[in-house]
């Protein structure tokens, strides 16, 4: 029991800190390529966030724990916004300036409605992990175009230029790319692994292992994040540090067990979980995009959120 402990404490510790170091490495060279920061900040930066459940997903998948992998994704999601975002309000209040994270969170509320179309059969097929994919893609050719036409003075474009790393060598950039896919993997394994023994001596459920102890320990980037962005009054990035990160986890990560062990799955998932995360989805895009004051996300809707966090971890333990 103590060596999967530490196995997953040290695997998290790696997880995080070479997710951290890659997500440094490849917009150090996108910005050394001369990309602007608003397309570093929508593909490479909101992607790299999603690298711990990737890798995850990816390893779970590979050792045929389908349910593991869907319920980090799922578990993800749902931490992000009420304990990452929630914790995060305690701080101070939030509000939503940018145009771009506008038009954002409804396509994240849209591609959470198309994963509950691929789960509501208790089924994740190949068919539908190629979808997911080719959503993502269409997507991304979509914010890529958007960041590079529209030239419209964007509040998350100063924000972003400020936080891209400035004057970091090319050749520096690549070896921080390197450390971070050779490490992301390696302890994504230990990670599993950990988290696996310990759902065994616990009686614990391949999902319940995925949407709780996993889940929040890859969400925990995001929480470092926001918690740095609403010190600095960046709140447009907070917003858009988990916005980013749940798109890319429901398409991205979520296609990963339909790519590489397609098969039933927990009825639950599809069921409790999969609403839980369309809830909490609606419930941020209703709380930041609802006219009225312009701080829209207060300390009373952090404590609100991170109470539905709690009561969630109850109810998931409780139906184990």
């Amino acid at each position: 029991m103590l060596v999967n402990i530490l196995m997953l404490v040290v695997g998290l510790a790696v997880l995080v800190w070479s997710a951290d170091r890659f997500v440094y490495g490849a917009a150090a060279f996108a910005r050394n390529l001369g990309l602007p920061p608003m397309l570093i900040g929508l593909t490479i930066v909101a992607m790299g966030s999603s690298a711990p459940e990737m890798f995850v997903a990816a390893t779970a998948s590979m050792d045929g724990m389908r349910d593991t992998a869907i319920g980090n994704v799922l578990g993800s999601n749902i931490a992000n916004i009420t304990l990452i975002l929630g914790l995060t309000a305690l701080l101070g209040a939030i509000s939503l300036d940018s145009k771009t994270l506008k038009r954002e969170i409804p396509i994240m509320l849209a591609a959470t409605v198309f994963a509950g179309y691929t789960l509501h059969d208790n089924v994740l097929t190949q068919a539908e992990g190629i979808m997911l994919i080719a959503l993502l893609l269409l997507l991304m050719g979509y914010f890529i175009w958007q960041a590079t036409h529209d030239k419209t003075p964007d509040s998350l474009d100063d924000e972003l230029e400020s936080e891209i790393p400035k004057n970091v060598p090319t050749f520096h950039a690549i070896i921080w790319l390197i450390v971070g896919i050779i490490l992301l993997p390696l302890s994504a394994s230990w990670m599993v692994d950990g988290a696996v023994g310990i759902a065994k001596f616990y009686g614990l459920s391949d999902l319940v292992i995925g949407l709780t102890i996993i889940a929040v320990g890859t969400s925990l980037p995001e929480l470092a994040a926001c918690i740095a962005g609403v010190i600095k009054k960046e709140h447009d990035l907070v917003i858009g540090n988990i916005v980013g990160s749940n798109l890319f986890n429901i398409l991205a990560v979520l296609a990963l067990p339909g790519l590489i062990s397609p098969g039933e799955i927990d009825a639950s998932a599809s069921g409790r979980d999969f609403y839980m995360v369309l809830g909490t989805s609606a419930a941020l895009a209703v709380l930041v995009l609802s006219s009225g004051a312009k701080q829209q996300l207060t300390r009373w809707h952090g404590a609100l959120l991170l109470i539905t966090f709690i009561a969630y971890q109850i109810v998931v333990f409780q139906s184990h």
